[in-house]
């Protein structure tokens, strides 16, 4: 017995509103106990390299959503940004970075 065709779901304004705001490119400004971050979401389809997470000293594999993160211009620059896990990100209060960059 054949199934029955159903019609496609358009996604609603709230859907798409929600996805637009961690799209690639948006950054936005954190401020924690270490200081005052930029900090841009990096969806997965969008990680195409490897990178090496400071809070874990794991590899963030191609395909894995995580956050870019640098100090703010008042206290840095772009080419100090590192990337990160989500949960090594929202973590990093707990346990800092497991090397110096510098």
């Amino acid at each position: 017995m054949p199934r029955r065709n159903r019609p496609q779901r358009r996604p609603t304004a709230d859907t798409s509103h929600r996805a637009m705001g961690t799209a690639f490119g948006a950054s936005r400004v954190e401020h924690g106990p270490d200081g005052e971050w930029m900090v841009r979401t990096v969806p997965a389809a969008q990680a195409t390299k490897v990178y090496r997470c400071p809070g874990c000293d794991h590899e963030i594999r191609p395909g894995v959503a995580h956050v870019v993160a640098w100090p703010s211009a008042a206290h840095g620059g772009v080419e100090e940004r590192r990337h990160w896990h989500n949960g090594c990100w929202n973590a990093r209060s707990r346990r800092g970075p497991t090397r110096r960059w510098s």
